[in-house]
């Protein structure tokens, strides 16, 4: 292992590196003439010169909503697709409470992923429409929203959507003007507000199927442009037009690429919300698991947002007990809405890497692994801004901006159950990061289609990672890793296959602490295999850590903390431990090439004020007993899987 120092233009440089499509496909080995596109026979002086693969991460947000999202604008939520657009672009406005908001820096791309059921429904409840009024219901959701009483309408809104009680009178359904005129201008900002090559606005909506409470939401984004989105209407979960079905969905997505000629793909989130259904390995709303299903969901589900407002979703202590650090920002109380209990034998149907290893058994069994998903984060934040660093976050829904009453609210309870999640449990998170080759549509869209992309908890720190057969120590001196990496190696997202004699994976993966950020503690792998018998493992190997000359694995292996250098009083913080750069080659020293694996890197940054410290110190508030003040934020990038 090494661990790099230098200055923090020379870092920049070391992963200011473009990018490979070829290179950077689900292909498993890398292929002779690949290599030589990386590195050609006569290069050029210049290291720089006909370089072919992506040179930055593009950070962005691929869920967010507006006030046309009906618990967006019921709840408060009055800015619009533009004004979110504008906002992730870097421009100043004005949040729905009258506060003003900006980033510390823009986002490169943003995805309005509004729900498609009620497509377009608050403003027409809040007019006052003949049809809204002539139902009872509605009538009822009007009357709560002009006396005040929003956020309660907006959760008897949600309740009833969730039990399938919303009357279809006042549902805005695909065919009928409203909902129409709602896509239409959803497309038509999204258009306005696209730059290529500086900055894009993806057309996109949520897909929120929701049975029972429990959340098994998709959101849909586009590759393309209006003449193509325009072609069709959002899929709803309101039958006969829609299913809550993801199988459904995906009859869908497939009927759009046919007619338009387009191309789409969908992103899952929230599986410790959806009760052990998120991931299921025998049975799916009553149908067996079987080849066509796993084809099918790998086809159009690759990636899953595994970090976000109501939680992270990678893994569970219960599950990983052996992880330290696995208990990161968890919900896991019950479904959606608290109405039913979770209970310990449906985590693994819950979170990532427990997917990722029930993939390996049922690719064993089937022939097709149905979890072979990238990593991204996002915010799914409902007040239109997303606004996901710890110090400027601006909350999940309007009545959670920032404000001296809103660490002490609940922001979920069930009376039946007694369940409740507080607003201070509200994750700051997170982002989405993509190696695309370029700002556009087309190329963030393809870089998400091959998994080059890993998620963030609200860090932009940089990441790499490659995995191949032949990298060695000296190639974490190569102060071009992007250059090592795509010629020996694949890509995060990529595959490996058929081990040369003798060999086990090797990995270079390096991380460059964010820019206005902390210094970084450590860089883990983790790998995930089934043994011959059949049975599933995992293992968490620190591979690089900051202050190496400081601290070492003890006799159990286990390495010891970072440290804190967090003033919570004060809300700050010192860049006095830890590394601003980690780099290394490691090798799998457990490795057998008749078993399948995985392998994703974690990278963790040294601790710092929660966005709750912030607002204790801000705004004169004292925290209720069990706030969680400090945090180490962190990235988790999509595998590398291995198949004998």
């Amino acid at each position: 292992m090494r661990t790099h120092r230098i200055l923090f233009t020379a870092m920049i440089l070391a992963f200011a590196l473009p990018a490979l499509p070829a290179l950077a496909s689900d292909a498993g080995q890398l292929r002779e003439q690949d290599a030589a596109r990386v590195h050609p026979s006569e290069p050029a002086y210049s290291p720089y010169a006909n370089r072919n693969f992506p040179n930055r991460p593009l950070f962005g947000d691929t869920h967010l909503h507006t006030s046309y999202s009906m618990d967006a604008g019921t709840s408060g939520t009055r800015l619009t697709a533009r004004d979110a657009y504008r906002f992730a672009r870097g421009d100043q406005v004005t949040s729905n409470l009258g506060l003003p908001a900006r980033l510390s820096r823009p986002l490169d791309f943003l995805v309005v992923a509004d729900h498609s059921d009620g497509f377009g429904f608050f403003p027409l409840l809040a007019s006052g429409n003949p049809t809204i009024m002539a139902d009872p219901q509605g009538k009822r959701w009007h009357d709560m929203l002009q006396s005040g009483q929003g956020m309660a309408a907006a959760m008897e809104i949600v309740t009833a959507f969730s039990a399938g009680k919303i009357s279809k009178a006042i549902m805005p359904l695909p065919g009928t003007t409203s909902y129409r005129n709602a896509w239409t201008e959803t497309i038509k900002a999204a258009e306005d507000y696209n730059e290529p090559g500086r900055y894009t606005a993806f057309i996109g909506y949520e897909w929120t199927s929701n049975p029972g409470a429990n959340n098994l939401h998709r959101n849909v984004i586009f590759r393309g442009n209006a003449d193509k989105a325009s072609q069709v209407e959002p899929y709803t979960t309101v039958r006969p037009l829609g299913s809550d079905n993801p199988v459904d969905l995906w009859k869908w997505m497939a009927m759009y690429e046919q007619k338009t000629g387009g191309n789409v793909l969908a992103i899952a989130h929230n599986g410790n919300l959806s009760n052990g259904r998120m991931f299921p390995t025998v049975e799916a709303f009553g149908e067996k698991i079987d080849r066509a299903y796993v084809e099918e969901r790998i086809k159009w589900e690759r990636l899953y947002e595994v970090t976000q407002t109501k939680g992270t979703s990678e893994a569970h202590p219960i599950l990983s007990p052996n992880d330290e650090f696995a208990g990161f920002e968890i919900w896991d109380k019950g479904n959606l809405n608290l109405s039913v209990a979770k209970t310990d034998d449906m985590l693994q149907y819950e979170y990532a890497r427990a997917a990722y290893l029930n993939g390996l058994a049922l690719e064993n069994k089937l022939g097709v692994n149905p979890y072979k998903f990238g990593l991204v984060g996002s915010s799914d934040a409902h007040t239109a801004l997303s606004a996901m660093e710890e110090e400027n976050f601006f909350g999940k829904i309007t009545p959670s901006e920032p404000s001296p009453e809103r660490m002490s609210k609940p922001f979920f309870h069930d009376e039946n159950t007694g369940l409740t999640v507080m607003d201070w449990q509200v994750s700051a998170s997170g982002y989405a990061a993509v190696w695309a080759n370029e700002n556009t549509r087309e190329a963030l869209w393809d870089a998400m289609e091959r998994r080059e992309t890993y998620a963030t908890t609200g860090t932009r720190m940089i990441v790499r990672f490659f995995g191949g057969w032949d990298f060695s120590a000296e190639d974490a001196l190569e102060r071009l890793p992007a250059y090592v990496g795509y010629s020996k190696g694949v890509p995060m997202g990529g595959e490996l296959s058929n081990a040369p004699d003798g060999k086990a994976p090797t990995f270079l993966v390096a991380a460059l602490k964010d820019p206005i950020g902390a210094n970084l503690d450590r860089i883990q792998i983790i790998k995930g295999w089934m043994d011959g018998r059949g049975k599933l493992h995992e293992q968490v190997y620190d591979v690089a850590w900051g202050d190496a000359d400081k601290r070492q694995p003890g006799a159990d292996g286990k390495l010891p903390a970072v440290g804190s250098t967090v003033d919570i009083g004060n809300a700050t913080w010192a860049n006095t431990i830890g590394d601003p750069e980690l780099i290394v080659v490691w090798s799998d020293p457990d490795f057998d090439a008749d078993e399948r694996a995985f392998y994703y890197a974690r990278v963790i940054e040294m601790p710092t004020p929660r966005w709750t410290a912030y607002d204790a110190k801000r705004l004169g508030v004292k925290p209720l007993e069990g706030t969680t003040m400090t945090l180490q934020e962190r990235a988790y990038t999509s595998p590398i899987w291995y198949t004998p």
